[in-house]
């Protein structure tokens, strides 16, 4: 059932829960999102990156993630993340997404505000929900006072931003930061900001860069010869409090690809003579499968279907 990112994080906000938003790349990684949402019974949100769609093609991913919408009970929506510009997010919406993202957290305010409410404007002629971000995400424990209150989104520009771009979720930056090198010491997000942000806004929350980077998996990975020394991801409890403070969407995409790498690098090096890539690339997806029914549950999403 292909809905709207606006349908779907309505109910997770009257519900006070967060749905996922997982990065595909491939069949292997839909399959895994879709069978995992299907047995959780959980409203799901695919996500297709700008790179993805250059790895894997548009029209190959969105006919993908539509066919399995028209077999799956579960509400599911197909979200571009990350769109750069307006021209990528337009050939999304013509390709068929119900959510598309613009990220002009790169550029300065006035310049993310102008993208941000041209792909809105368009966006919004086709029914079609858009989520904007403000603030960078980057790790600040190095960074002095100054520094971080210019990468981390101010609440009351938060608020301006939404007002004048007509926004339908806001991506917000409280301390997360992409990829597995979250933090170099304990892990911290700024809740405090997060609460202000919350006073000042109604549309859906969207915090980003929010994989756990688990221990298990490092581990696995490390086993079998990744090199992934000091990775480190925000904490369970930490994505409890964030929802709990009113983040209504978290996206997951460095769990994946630690499960896919780490079950490879597993199958390959315990039987070496293995060359069927359906033997190969089975394991990798069950693994993912199983990230993505653990987040479920974390978030609250899991029989809200």
């Amino acid at each position: 059932m292909l809905l709207t990112n606006k349908e779907i994080l309505a109910y997770a906000m009257a519900g006070k829960y967060a749905v996922g938003a997982f990065n595909i790349h491939n069949l292997e990684s839909l399959q895994a999102v879709v069978t995992a949402a299907e047995e959780e019974n959980s409203p799901v949100i695919v996500a297709v990156t700008p790179s993805a769609i250059k790895y894997s093609g548009l029209a190959y991913l969105a006919q993908l993630v539509k066919m399995a919408a028209e077999v799956t009970p579960v509400p599911m929506s197909l979200h571009l993340d990350h769109g750069k510009d307006v021209e990528t997010a337009a050939k999304c919406l013509r390709a068929g997404f119900t959510s598309v993202m613009i990220d002009g957290s790169h550029m300065d305010f006035e310049e993310n505000i102008a993208a941000t409410g041209k792909v809105t404007e368009i966006a919004h002629k086709s029914g079609v929900p858009v989520e904007g971000e403000l603030g960078r995400l980057v790790r600040v424990e190095d960074s002095s006072v100054e520094q971080k209150e210019a990468i981390l989104t101010d609440p009351e520009a938060a608020r301006q931003f939404v007002e004048r771009t007509n926004v339908d979720a806001l991506a917000v930056a409280i301390g997360t930061s992409h990829g597995a090198y979250k933090f170099k010491g304990e892990p911290r997000l700024d809740f405090k900001r997060l609460t202000e942000i919350k006073k000042r806004i109604s549309v859906p929350l969207v915090l980003h860069a929010a994989s756990g980077v688990p221990v298990d998996l490092v581990e696995k990975a490390t086993r079998y010869g990744a090199q992934l020394a000091g990775a480190k991801g925000v904490p369970d409890k930490s994505i409890q409090q964030a929802i709990g403070l009113g983040i209504a969407k978290i996206n997951i995409d460095t769990d994946l690809r630690l499960a896919f790498t780490a079950t490879v690098r597993e199958v390959l090096t315990t039987t070496p003579t293995e060359f069927d890539p359906r033997n190969i690339l089975g394991p990798a997806r069950e693994a993912m499968k199983k990230v993505v029914k653990d987040k479920m549950r974390l978030f609250g999403s899991s029989r809200k279907a």
